[in-house]
């Protein structure tokens, strides 16, 4: 298959999920009225809308904001993910290698802990683990630049894993001497989607377009990287700043993803290592097609978690981890068959 038909494959995985997701739901709203009631609300358009007000509500207040807002976050996790993966050649870096997860959910703890009341955005959390996810980050880039191997992806790994060990630590201390707010900080760790508003999208959409640009605008050089640091400086690739370019692209969407969603794990190792089975390893196609796929994906996953156990939800982290985990051991099956 070409580029074009695998990208056009792409965007159709994704307009059906986003289509599922506004559309599935304990109150039915059928495809006609609702891409009727989007038509009526472009501009210059002179319709009015079939929905009654509350299906129109739900539609608009409720399921649309969700799905955006899920797709955002899953574009972002799995570039991220894909794009760990080929600045650092290990494939089984995720988004949160370098001790993201660790610093926002330390942020998140304080915020529940020390800041019941929240500032900033409509509460404490949000901003608390953007700030506590991008401390971690600069903390184990300066570790590693300490080191003499700032520009090193094994040096710069093993200082994140540092800085999560003991941010790690921290959180958990702290959880011990508060103990009446583990249910609150377990319950945004697991992970979730907001039905808030438009709110969480217009704080996130800046963070994710930037983010993912300028992932997209070096993925001709992560191609280049994936034969190795010596041989790309060779080329005329200067190493170290892709690296930097690539990881503040990552870390920057990826703390502001967790920021509204809590902690998702699996879509930054499952969406680009299907994509890598299916249409190969260049960054070229590779990327462009982990936003969309990412995007669908965590659509969908999200519409599993809250119809599984209607009126339940399943905090969609369980979701994912479900599907990662499985997919994970086949993905090592196979690269053990492909090493023999």
């Amino acid at each position: 298959m070409t580029a074009r038909t695998w990208l056009a494959a792409a965007a159709l995985f994704l307009v059906v999920a986003l289509l599922t997701g506004a559309l599935v739901g304990p109150v039915h709203i059928g495809l006609l009225d609702a891409l009727e009631s989007v038509v009526a609300r472009l501009p210059f358009v002179h319709l009015r809308s079939p929905l009654p007000p509350t299906d129109e509500s739900i539609l608009w207040d409720i399921r649309l904001p969700r799905v955006v807002l899920g797709a955002l976050v899953g574009a972002m996790l799995a570039t991220a993910g894909a794009s760990y993966q080929g600045v650092f050649r290990n494939a089984l870096a995720d988004p949160y290698l370098l001790g993201v997860a660790a610093g926002a959910g330390l942020g998140a703890t304080l915020a529940v802990v020390y800041l019941p009341s929240g500032f900033g955005f409509a509460n404490a959390l949000p901003p608390a683990a953007f700030l506590g996810a991008s401390v971690a980050v600069a903390l184990a880039y300066a570790i590693g630049r300490s080191a003499g191997g700032g520009s090193g992806g094994a040096t710069l790994v093993l200082a994140g894993v540092t800085v999560a060990s003991f941010f790690t630590a921290i959180q958990t201390f702290i959880q011990q001497q508060h103990s009446e707010t583990l249910e609150q900080v377990y319950s945004w760790i697991l992970g979730r989607l907001p039905s808030s508003g438009w709110d969480d999208v217009e704080i996130l959409l800046p963070y994710v377009v930037v983010s993912v640009a300028g992932i997209l605008l070096h993925r001709r050089l992560l191609d280049v990287l994936s034969v190795g640091d010596e041989e790309a400086a060779t080329l005329g690739v200067h190493v170290g700043r892709v690296r930097l370019a690539v990881v503040v692209c990552a870390t920057v969407g990826t703390a502001a993803a967790v920021a509204v969603s809590g902690l998702i794990g699996f879509v930054g190792i499952i969406v680009p290592h299907a994509i890598r089975l299916v249409a190969g390893p260049s960054y070229r196609l590779l990327l462009p097609l982990t936003v969309l796929v990412g995007a669908g994906f965590l659509v969908l996953t999200d519409v599993i978690a809250r119809t599984a156990l209607s009126p339940a939800e399943v905090p969609i982290g369980v979701v994912t981890a479900f599907f990662g985990a499985p997919f994970f051991a086949v993905v090592l099956r196979t690269a053990r068959r492909m090493a023999t």
